[in-house]
């Protein structure tokens, strides 16, 4: 059984974070040790059983905190169970089919599916009009991305608990 998991982030304005502390800790209740830590601060997954990765999507991209750890830990992290989220969609309705299927970015999936993780998936996001910056601010009008909080955290925890669920099953 995996029992030390690492649940690492990339987050801008603290969103994906808060996604990820969630995942933590309905892990943590389900009895396993686990670290949440943001990807920048993450120099090895090697002392980890399992690993969760995720990370806010920003004009179709990863932070780059978060892509680097996959890409800079892919060996380490082919060899141990992942699962990897995104999080961004700001408006109502599934958030696989408003991305049109996307998950992670095109750069990322050679990676991911070197990787081959458990599961991919991807979660609403929350957008606050008063954190972005004057350009941040213009790409959203011009997207008609909608302000507020859009994450489904009862899939979120639903999601986590699958996770636990496959790591007390091995």
């Amino acid at each position: 059984m995996a029992n030390k998991l690492l649940v690492a982030y990339g987050s801008k304005y603290g969103a994906t974070r808060e996604i990820a502390e969630r995942i933590g800790l309905v892990l943590k209740d389900a009895g396993l040790a686990v670290t949440v830590a943001s990807a920048a601060d993450v120099d090895s997954v090697s002392a980890y059983d399992a690993v969760v990765l995720g990370s806010g999507v920003y004009a179709g991209q990863w932070r780059k905190e978060a892509a680097a750890l996959l890409q800079g830990q892919e060996s380490a992290l082919a060899a141990r169970p992942v699962w990897l989220f995104s999080s961004g969609p700001t408006s109502q309705g599934d958030p696989a089919t408003l991305t049109s299927g996307w998950l992670i970015p095109d750069g990322l999936k050679p990676v991911a599916e070197r990787i081959k993780p458990r599961d991919i998936t991807i979660f609403h996001g929350a957008l606050n009009k008063s954190k972005l910056n004057l350009i941040e601010k213009l790409m959203m009008k011009m997207m008609k991305a909608p302000y507020g909080d859009f994450r489904d955290w009862a899939a979120i925890s639903a999601w986590a608990q699958s996770i636990a669920a496959a790591v007390q099953s091995a």
